[in-house]
């Protein structure tokens, strides 16, 4: 079976078959780290030998000490049907975000409801307290208290003082002539 392009192409059809037949779908991960290459004493020893007779190292001995590369793949499998869908990936930023989709993915493949992501097109909950306070007036403004004219003359002049000053240092004085 070929293997998709995109990562949302894979999820998509996935979350599709596992809609259809959340009973006998299944995904499986398989991660593959290949082992960095170990150099034995005979191929120093080979290395050394070669380096002393020839010029600077090849590019397949430059090669060897790049850091393994692993795969992931993903394989989403119905045996009632025979569909088979698969996606493979070696980015480390698609492997965090794959990983985090199969969350969603195995709330289908457990028949579970979906749960509402906030801020993509939800509604609004009214919370049970904010409900409470609306039905007996509690914020709605009726029982703030108004300051007095004197205690709102105070509270403007320190607001006025901070705002000249801007940042707490004061303006640089010029010295007399």
């Amino acid at each position: 079976m070929p293997y998709y392009d995109k990562s949302e192409d894979w999820l998509h059809q996935s979350a599709l078959l596992l809609q259809a037949r959340p009973a006998t779908t299944r995904i499986t991960t398989r991660y593959n780290l290949k082992p960095a290459h170990r150099v034995t004493k005979a191929e120093k020893a080979a290395a050394a030998a070669a380096s002393t007779t020839s010029p600077p190292p090849s590019t397949a001995n430059a090669a060897s000490k790049k850091p393994p590369r692993g795969h992931l793949v993903l394989k989403t499998f119905d045996p009632s049907s025979g569909v088979c869908l698969k996606y493979k990936t070696s980015k480390a930023a698609e492997v965090g975000r794959l990983v985090q989709m199969l969350g969603t993915l195995g709330r289908r493949m457990a028949a579970l409801p979906e749960v509402a992501v906030s801020g993509g097109g939800a509604q609004d909950e009214v919370m049970a307290d904010a409900a409470a306070e609306a039905e007996v007036g509690v914020g709605s403004g009726v029982q703030t208290p108004v300051p007095s004219a004197a205690a709102a003359a105070a509270a403007a002049v320190p607001a006025a003082a901070s705002q000249a000053g801007g940042g707490g240092k004061g303006k640089k004085k010029k010295g007399k002539r």
